[in-house]
């Protein structure tokens, strides 16, 4: 049996000669010779630029269904709750805005649960744009067969008469900060896989939403390039946006600039009911024409009239 160290012994250290050497580190490309590289412990950027989404009150359920469309597109949204539409809507949102320190905000305002109005905002300190939405249709009404990832970057497209007007211009920039995801948001995937595009047809601004194809067969890979083999499926939704005007500021301010060609649906709805009063009136005067003309020119008696009368 062996004898016990003593105490002394056992709490010596090794010196520094019998130390066995750090084993290299292993690359994929080999063993790693000389030091490692410093670890870098400053944080990680993270793009947090947020757009507020939010509604009216009164608001019917189509265009409820627009807006949750909106929401699904947009991974670097953030929803609130609805709004009164009051002459202070403004200053609400703007107190919202800077809560969530969003960097936008679209606001749908549904007035008599007919007209649909979008604000573009961008904040602090605007400058805001107000539409009027027409021709809406949402995903579930479409049913249409795309279908992209949810949360994926979109592919902004634009067409070529957005640049030939400063008012263009002013609207492509705000569309592209609100609608473009960042690049790296939280919420956001790394890749594209569908695309918005925005093209300007009779002064309207008119959205469609596409799903990038790719084969995805071992045979059919596609090149860099090869555009010829993508295709693009539409997924929804629909809408076009009728300019009426731009601000200055969030929510007001200086007019910048008002569409001279825009009529208000109000105007529209009249008019089609002076229309439609238009016919009975008509028919009043043709009963009025008739009976002043009988009047005018009464129909002599006729001598044969009383004939058979007489005979009975």
């Amino acid at each position: 049996m062996g004898k016990k160290r003593k105490h002394e012994e056992a709490s010596k250290a090794p010196k520094e000669e019998e130390v066995a050497q750090e084993r290299p580190k292993r690359t994929l490309f080999g063993w790693k010779d000389g030091e490692a590289p410093k670890e870098d412990n400053s944080p990680t950027f993270r793009n947090k630029e947020k757009v507020l989404v939010t509604c009216s009150r009164r608001i019917n359920h189509r265009y409820r269904h627009l807006m949750v469309n909106i929401v699904s597109l947009l991974p670097h949204c953030k929803k609130e709750s609805k709004i009164e539409s009051r002459a202070s809507k403004g200053s609400t949102l703007n107190e919202l805005i800077e809560f969530w320190n969003c960097s936008g905000c679209l606001f749908l305002e549904c007035r008599k649960q007919k007209d649909l109005y979008l604000w573009m905002v961008k904040s602090p300190g605007g400058p805001s744009v107000k539409f009027l939405v027409n021709a809406v249709h949402t995903m579930e009404e479409l049913k249409l067969t795309g279908n992209h990832l949810k949360g994926s970057r979109p592919i902004l497209t634009f067409s070529s008469n957005f640049d030939n007007e400063p008012r263009w211009k002013l609207v492509k920039e705000i569309i592209m900060q609100i609608f473009g995801t960042p690049k790296d948001h939280r919420k956001a995937k790394p890749f594209h896989d569908h695309v918005y595009v925005f093209s300007i047809v009779d002064d309207h601004i008119w959205f469609r939403n596409y799903q990038i194809l790719v084969p995805h067969n071992e045979t059919d890979k596609v090149d860099r390039g090869g555009l010829d083999k993508m295709s693009l499926v539409e997924v929804g939704p629909r809408f076009c946006l009728n300019t009426i005007k731009i601000f200055g500021g969030t929510f007001g301010g200086p007019t910048l600039y008002e569409n001279p060609y825009y009529v208000s649906p109000n105007q529209i709805r009249a008019m089609a009911k002076r229309k439609k009063a238009g016919k009975y009136t008509k028919k009043l005067k043709a009963k009025m024409r008739r009976k002043l003309h009988e009047e005018a020119n009464p129909l002599e008696p006729d001598e044969f009239a009383d004939l058979w009368k007489e005979e009975e």
